[in-house]
């Protein structure tokens, strides 16, 4: 693969990352969610800081691109003023938390990531990318999303504290969730390590426990509409005219309108069955100066045709999906690398790719798109 660079870390409000478009600045909502007021001065800055566009990333986060130099302090200041981001850019920086969107006020979900956002200032420093995933309801329905230490509804009904990469967890009692978090973060950061999933140094024996999670299930969200966002990016003039309601933003790539009925919202996607909601692709180029080859006209034209999962990298980075595709292409020099039920750049044996050097035309043809 060619040579991309490796950030090592993830932007933030407070730390915007370079981009072909200008600055990408990244928020955190509190708890995944948004008040309306919170939502429609989100859209606003992005206009008038940004070029109007917003991403929905993995972790359930928001990022406004296109910021200017000129215009970041402004931003920053207004982002803290409207409570979507913190005033101490290291507790910012920290707070990398992802709950299961269909939690409710004063359940496990809701109770524990309230208690680790209040115990912040306690967590060592930890990797840019490391973070927490709180997944308390009455089944996983993260198992899928990445994140280092993760609470999670254990199969005999009880909490477990798991590692990420570990199948099996240990017991918590009640109230002690955010401790055993916290703990489990300063053992990993006093091991030198980077991602738990790749860390295989023995876990500290209270930390290693033989519970395994219970059986995941697909997500339910109850009392709002959902609708997915193509790519995972939306234009801030489109936000600000759905978010009639307070906001809960998914790692799905998918937005809950609270309280509001089914509709269907033209730019958005309502049907779930919709192809589009079955493929990954990123930024490319130009907006990605990483990327050598455009991404999303082509994604959006195979993904009809494309049985399964189909995910469209710019390069091999993969940093719209880490794991496994059904069909993964890769770019490459301006062209593309095509794999079956692999990551994007994987090296193993198993993962490489079955054609290279293929120009948009070529991958068109082999799917049979005209």
């Amino acid at each position: 693969m060619s040579g991309f660079a490796i950030k090592g870390w993830c932007p933030d409000a407070w730390r915007p990352m370079a981009t072909g478009d200008g600055l990408l600045v990244r928020i955190k909502p509190r708890l995944g969610r948004l008040s309306r007021d919170q939502a429609l001065a989100l859209c606003a800055l992005a206009q008038t800081c940004g070029n109007g566009m917003i991403d929905i990333t993995r972790r359930a986060n928001l990022q406004i691109r296109g910021v200017s130099e000129a215009n970041w302090p402004l931003l920053i200041v207004q982002l803290i003023e409207h409570g979507l981001t913190d005033p101490d850019a290291w507790r910012e920086r920290a707070r990398n938390i992802l709950i299961a969107p269909n939690w409710a006020e004063g359940d496990d979900s809701h109770r524990i990531a309230c208690d680790l956002m209040a115990r912040i200032d306690r967590l060592p420093p930890l990797p840019g990318k490391v973070g927490f995933v709180i997944d308390a309801g009455r089944a996983p329905i993260l198992s899928a999303e990445p994140g280092d230490f993760r609470i999670e509804r254990g199969a005999d009904g009880g909490l477990i504290l798991r590692a990420d990469g570990r199948v099996c967890g240990t017991i918590i009692p009640f109230g002690q969730e955010a401790e055993a978090l916290i703990a489990l973060a300063h053992w990993f950061a006093q091991s030198g390590a980077r991602r738990m999933a790749r860390h295989h140094a023995p876990l500290p024996d209270w930390a290693n426990g033989s519970q395994p999670p219970a059986p995941a299930r697909p997500a339910i969200v109850p009392g709002g509409a959902a609708f997915g966002v193509p790519f995972g990016q939306i234009d801030a003039s489109l936000l600000a005219r759905t978010a009639t309601s307070d906001l809960r933003i998914t790692p799905w790539r998918v937005l809950i309108l609270e309280g509001t009925p089914t509709a269907n919202i033209p730019g958005l996607i309502s049907d779930p069955a919709s192809p589009l909601l079955r493929v990954d692709a990123c930024p490319g180029a130009p907006a990605c100066p990483q990327a050598s080859v455009e991404t999303r006209d082509l994604a959006r034209r195979l993904a009809p045709v494309v049985k399964g999962r189909l995910h469209v990298s710019g390069c091999a980075k993969g940093c719209a999906r880490s794991g496994p595709a059904d069909i993964t292409l890769t770019g490459r020099d301006g062209r593309f690398d095509l794999a079956a039920n692999a990551r994007a750049g994987a090296h193993d044996q198993t993962e490489l790719p079955a054609l290279t050097d293929m120009d948009p035309a070529m991958v068109l043809a082999h799917f049979g798109v005209a």
